[in-house]
């Protein structure tokens, strides 16, 4: 396994640098959840927007390892709350994604008065990456 490269990080820029469907997985009773939630990719992390109630989030509260996959792409990760949306702390993050997820952020899903809404971030540490015909094992970690 090689640490992130400038080649892959290439790569992962291209294809999730945007708003990206990707499934994530958590465990709760020992049993796997899989859904599909919108993503964009940034700097060895996915970062989500969601409820702090649902449950993912409860799920990620008790058991912060995860798992994604998407578009020739798998990895394992942390899931961390970064807390509320609008929070002073997450408003270069939030700024981001309100640009990636401009055609649909502002249709009625969200309400970000709700001081549950919040930032999801999925901190990488692990994961395979294809691209043209080639396989790239990557460790996220610094």
């Amino acid at each position: 396994m090689e640490k992130l490269n400038q080649i892959t990080e290439k790569i992962m820029n291209e294809r999730f640098g945007k708003d990206s469907i990707i499934a994530l997985a958590t465990i709760e009773n020992n049993q796997p959840h899989v859904r599909n939630v919108d993503a964009y990719y940034e700097n060895k992390a996915f970062y989500i927007i969601t409820h702090q109630l649902s449950n993912k989030m409860k799920q990620i509260d008790n058991n912060s390892k995860v798992a994604i996959a998407q578009n020739w792409f798998t990895a394992h990760g942390k899931g961390i709350n970064l807390g509320y949306f609008n929070s002073e702390e997450n408003t270069e993050i939030a700024n981001k994604l309100k640009k990636a997820f401009a055609s649909w952020i502002d249709n009625g899903h969200n309400d970000f008065n709700d001081m549950n809404t919040c930032i999801l971030c999925i901190q990488l540490t692990d994961g395979i990456l294809f691209s043209n015909g080639k396989r790239y094992e990557i460790d996220f970690s610094d």
